[in-house]
């Protein structure tokens, strides 16, 4: 049902443009469609949001140059899902693509630890469409209950499973419109702090400041550590293998998605990154009120354009959290429907439904999200709670997920006739130094509840070892299947 590998002639269900109603994924989505998944994912809006207050905090000034740094080690992770996915196409993603590397155990390994990176994200996501709710009525001037959150995440989750349930065409092009208003909303408010800037005419004194771009008096060790939260804006990137089944001409498509997704996220974060950073001004004030905001799009909406704005981008935002709900939620039901598919739970869970959709595997995704949402009300966890907490833990599942991609494309590389070039190897090795670097950062000097998240990760992360050194059959099937779809 899955695709080919290698150069050679595609497999027929490479060629079959679409499936019948019911019989499984239809492939129908084009490059765009896919990127718009990654894209969704990501949540740019989110991350510009939220994600360069703890790195101002740490390098001062050099935010932009910092987010530099994340992009290039976001693009040596990439690079194995890039390169890999040129040969290789499932519903799986880590789980095929270290599967037909490294042997199926450890496509199973790494497929378990990407599963527990989306349903904890997705978990995670359902509390980030509150806070943003919140963030949304307040500069309404509206007045809601403390627990209206819980309802909102619910409706969050009811909305997310009502559009999952339909032909992913129609789930990816609401994500590009989402993630395209979002962008452009970023990129006017960009222009204008620059503009405003440039030409006197802000409440800084600083100027167009250039020497943001660089490390200045920021420390290599604050710039690398502050470079692992600049590198949770690209969390997902890699969703959109998870469309390798439902994707035209898959293994051309696939790989110039994710590039694109991430490249884009690269360029439009260091342009909002270096606006934010001569917004707020570059001198020691200015570096104090970008590391204590609480929301740095709303706050420069509000100074250099007026509060109609920071409640357009509050409205926006929240519609974000919500795109990356659906994009999470998406990718962990195809996860979860190749897992099934191969013998891993129920085979209810490897049904799709008449628009091709994985709509059992998406009910248990949507639903295991709001009760880990629910879950946190018995230790009395708010919306930032359920965000913050749920994020590190599918962050470090995902560290590993990631890893096994790393792993994957560098055995695949030095085999015999392996298409990729024997230099090519380094950059995979420096991603997954960098991958290692982002774990010891996720893990070291954390206070609790912070310092159970690397435990909770590592058993979810075991439990899959154990469930695949326990069934032996499984592997066997797995294996099976990889060799018949993915090595054609």
């Amino acid at each position: 049902m899955a695709s080919t590998s290698h150069d050679g002639p595609a497999h027929a269900a490479d060629q079959a443009p679409d499936r019948a109603p019911g019989q499984g994924l239809h492939r129908n989505l084009r490059v765009w469609e896919v990127a718009a998944l990654s894209i969704g994912f990501m949540g740019p809006v989110m991350a510009m949001s939220l994600n360069g207050i703890g790195v101002a905090g740490l390098v001062g000034k050099a935010v932009p140059f910092t987010f530099i740094v994340s992009f290039l080690g976001t693009m040596a992770v990439a690079y194995a899902f890039i390169r890999l996915t040129r040969y290789f196409t499932h519903a799986g993603s880590v789980y095929a693509l270290a599967g037909a590397t490294l042997g199926p155990r450890a496509g199973f390994f790494g497929g378990f630890a990407l599963l527990g990176t989306y349903l904890f994200f997705s978990a995670c996501i359902v509390g980030a469409c509150a806070v943003f709710f919140e963030a949304m009525v307040g500069e309404l001037g509206i007045s809601v209950p403390t627990w209206a959150w819980i309802i909102v995440g619910l409706l969050a989750c009811a909305a997310a499973l009502g559009l999952n349930l339909r032909e992913s065409k129609t789930v990816t092009r609401l994500l590009l419109t989402i993630g395209m208003i979002g962008i452009v909303t970023m990129l006017v408010l960009a222009v204008i702090i620059i503009t405003r800037v440039g030409t006197g005419d802000a409440p800084v004194s600083t100027g167009l400041d250039f020497g943001t771009l660089l490390p200045g008096d920021a420390s290599w060790n604050a710039i690398m550590t502050a470079a692992v939260f600049g590198f949770l804006s690209w969390a997902g990137f890699e969703s959109g293998t998870t469309l390798g089944e439902e994707t035209k001409d898959p293994k051309r498509s696939i790989p110039i998605a994710l590039t694109l997704a991430v490249v884009l996220a690269g360029v439009i974060y260091t342009i909002v990154m270096f606006a934010q950073s001569v917004g707020f001004g570059t001198d020691q004030a200015g570096q104090d009120a970008f590391a204590n905001a609480s929301s740095t799009l709303t706050q420069l909406s509000s100074t250099y354009i007026g509060s109609w704005f920071a409640v357009l981008i509050s409205v926006i935002a929240f519609c974000v959290a919500f795109a990356s709900l659906l994009s999470c939620s998406a990718a962990a039901a195809r996860l979860v429907f190749a897992m099934a598919r191969d013998g891993f739970g129920p085979a209810a869970l490897a049904r799709t439904n008449a628009t091709g959709a994985p709509s059992t595997a998406t009910y248990l995704v949507i639903g295991l999200s709001a009760a880990l949402m629910l879950l946190l009300l018995l230790f009395d966890g708010g919306p930032v709670e359920v965000y913050y907490w749920f994020a590190t833990i599918a962050t470090l599942c995902m560290v590993v997920a990631y890893g096994m991609a790393s792993v994957g494309v560098l055995r695949y590389t030095f085999q015999p006739g392996s298409p990729i070039k024997a230099w090519e190897a380094l950059v995979p090795a420096i991603g997954l130094a960098f991958l290692v670097y982002v774990y010891v950062v996720q893990v070291e000097g954390q206070e609790a509840p912070y310092t159970y998240f690397p435990w909770i990760a590592g058993a979810w992360c075991l439990l899959g070892l154990v469930v695949i050194i326990a069934a032996p059959r499984l592997a066997d099937r797995i294996g099976s299947r990889i060799s018949q779809e993915d090595l054609g």
